[in-house]
């Protein structure tokens, strides 16, 4: 099979690559292999059997068109401050006018008008005065609230828009190799379940997400590929009351704080910030199970959920931050017989692990029913761990009542993007004809991070057809 481009993942990045090369005019022959499936053929089951039942052969919720967009809390960050480095590399103000332009075309698919976290400055003002005293830093982005349901609509319509300019997809096709000839790329080796053929390529985008970090990593060490091990992020999803966070969920809808505990000083995050939401389980590759949430525009829990992320920068000898993170994961899987596990807050001050029938007692009801009570710490490195508590301790300075002793804690919460490719700000990597995108290139984190990189990969591409 011979093409112009293939695009290899049909996450975000993906999508926006082939969305903008058509867009620009371009008439290349534009071919996109997800190894899942359609979006409108994208279903999680747990809705009707009340627990995660590890589909086979991929997770629906992680893998297929608009990649884990379409079934996460549906958030678009729209400030270049907030979703990964990609600044450092194209530059602050080029970030920034591309989201703008990438947030119009949201807006053109059926995303809400209404954008959050814009409104009440002098509350805003006493927030980061209580985040200056707690030794945090507090980054009040605007957000446009996707939804994770009208989330699918939005990408469904871009997937027919696609369609509709002749972008040939092939769902159920999973890459397993790049073509390198003379030290240039020259199309990817694909397999859909029964034959394995090639797609030959002038240029060949990979761009398969966080669940594909790992699978990228291996590829640039086998074909050369200038990279170097980034950060990994490992943390938990906590879970507090409505009440707790009503007034950071009316203000800034999501409140983005940083801080560098004591005694460590590693940077530590909140990330994905849900009101109203609902704790969620993903699975990847050789059945490891993390934690996520998720946000509906119209269906709300009494509960609002976040993640808690500390980043690991690891120096030589080692090279292998995935393995490590995943590591972690399979420990407490472990532990959890296969299961996400959740701890009060207050058990893991006391020393010791949560059980079951604790959970009734506690104003915060799991909206995660079939995680497993247990001892997160007896998984969680020393270092993360001693962290996430001191975070923990400062973010109740901001939010009082958030170091409850009833919050919950659900692990493994893992982020995988630590491998970096190297490239320039147009992309180029030291193979010809191959480039990387969106969070499995190590340059973005997120929605919206990653549709600007494929809104800027398709211009180049448009570009040089002319």
């Amino acid at each position: 099979m011979q093409t112009d481009v293939v695009i290899v993942g049909a996450g975000p990045s993906g999508i926006f690559t082939a969305l903008e090369m058509r867009r620009h005019g371009s008439k290349q022959k534009i071919i996109l292999v997800e190894k899942g499936l359609a979006v409108e053929q994208r279903r999680c089951p747990k809705s009707i059997t009340g627990r995660c039942v590890n589909c086979k052969p991929y997770c629906h919720i992680t893998t297929g068109f608009s990649g884990a967009g379409a079934f996460s809390d549906g958030k678009l960050s729209l400030s270049y401050e907030v979703g990964g480095d990609l600044p450092t590399l194209v530059g602050e103000q080029r970030a920034q006018e591309t989201i703008d332009y990438t947030d119009a075309i949201y807006l053109e698919f059926g995303a809400d008008e209404h954008i959050e976290g814009i409104s009440n400055t002098d509350a805003v003002k006493e927030i980061r005065r209580r985040a200056i005293r707690a030794g945090l830093k507090l980054v009040d982005c605007p957000i446009r609230h996707l939804g994770t349901e009208k989330a699918q609509d939005i990408y469904y319509a871009i997937e027919q828009y696609l369609l509709q300019q002749d972008v040939e997809m092939l769902f159920g096709h999973a890459c397993e190799n790049l073509i390198l000839e003379n030290g240039a790329c020259h199309g990817v080796l694909v397999n859909n379940g029964t034959k394995q053929f090639e797609i030959r390529a002038k240029n060949v985008v990979v761009a398969t997400g966080r669940r594909g970090a790992d699978w990228l990593e291996s590829l640039c060490a086998e074909h050369g590929i200038a990279h170097q091990p980034g950060t990994v992020d490992i943390g938990v999803r906590v879970e507090v009351r409505n009440e707790v966070m009503e007034t950071v969920n009316e203000v800034l809808y999501e409140g983005k704080l940083i801080g560098y505990p004591q005694p460590f000083r590693n940077k530590v995050r909140t990330f994905c910030q849900n009101p109203g939401g609902f704790v969620s389980q993903e699975n990847y590759d050789n059945d490891l199970a993390v934690v996520n949430g998720h946000s509906y525009k119209e269906k709300k829990s009494p509960n609002t959920n976040l993640a808690i992320l500390c980043s690991h920068n690891f120096n030589v000898p080692f090279d292998q931050p995935i393995a490590y993170a995943q590591k972690v994961g399979e420990l407490t899987n472990m532990l959890g017989a296969g299961h996400i596990l959740v701890q009060r807050y207050g058990d893991i001050l006391d020393g010791k692990r949560t059980w079951q029938k604790e959970l009734s007692f506690s104003n915060v009801v799991p909206t995660l029913p079939d995680a497993v009570a247990g001892d997160i710490t007896a998984a969680m490195p020393y270092r993360a761990m001693t962290n996430i508590i001191n975070f923990i301790q400062a973010v109740d300075q901001v939010v009082p009542g958030f170091a409850a002793a009833e919050t919950l804690l659900y692990s493994p919460e893992l982020k995988f993007y630590s491998n970096r490719v190297k490239m320039d700000d147009r992309f180029t990597t030291n193979i010809a004809g191959f480039y990387s995108l969106g969070d499995s290139s190590g340059w973005t984190r997120g929605l919206m991070m990653a549709s600007v990189m494929g809104v800027l990969m398709g211009r180049r591409l448009a570009e040089e057809e002319k």
